[in-house]
């Protein structure tokens, strides 16, 4: 397995033209394998890509302790979070070369609480519909140890031209 890499400064992101002239699918691939640098949001998330493939993506990690709310658990928006980044992969791996996306909507629904006790999740969003101007995509938090559904959710995002 390929060492998790984070981008740690505004240099190391990759260009808009760079994004532009791959597939969401290879852009994401490149993520995964350790050759371009993953966002920073997943060090600070605690969570990386994982796995790619067209139209399925899945994170891995562990919420840390500073996801944690003021009553001991995981704080929503970790669950949040997560479900948009990993249901929104998704849509972008079904994206061709000059496409991008933003998320228009996202629902979520959490289904038990989660403590940051070392407990490692796995996000996983699969696409449902992308088409020229919009995808969708669904997406769930299951531990990996206790194969429990922790939180699920849905996904609009809005497909943008990035080429220039």
């Amino acid at each position: 397995m390929t060492k998790v890499r984070f981008v740690s400064s505004l240099e190391e992101l990759p260009d808009r033209a760079t994004i532009a002239s791959m597939s969401g699918l290879a852009f994401l691939q490149a993520i995964a394998d350790g050759e371009l640098p993953g966002p920073p949001i997943g060090e600070a998330m605690g969570c990386h890509v994982h796995s790619v493939e067209a139209g399925r993506v899945i994170f891995r990690g562990s919420p840390a302790f500073s996801a944690m709310n003021p009553i001991g658990s995981v704080h929503g928006g970790w669950f949040g979070t997560l479900l948009d980044s990993c249901m929104s992969c998704a849509v972008q791996s079904m994206l061709p070369k000059g496409t991008g996306y933003t998320t228009l909507e996202y629902k979520v629904n959490l289904l038990r609480p989660m403590f940051p006790d070392g407990t490692e999740i796995e996000a996983i969003g699969t696409a449902i519909h992308v088409g020229r101007r919009t995808g969708t995509a669904e997406g769930q938090i299951v531990g990996l140890s206790d194969g429990k559904i922790y939180a699920t959710g849905t996904a609009t995002c809005l497909v943008i031209d990035i080429s220039g």
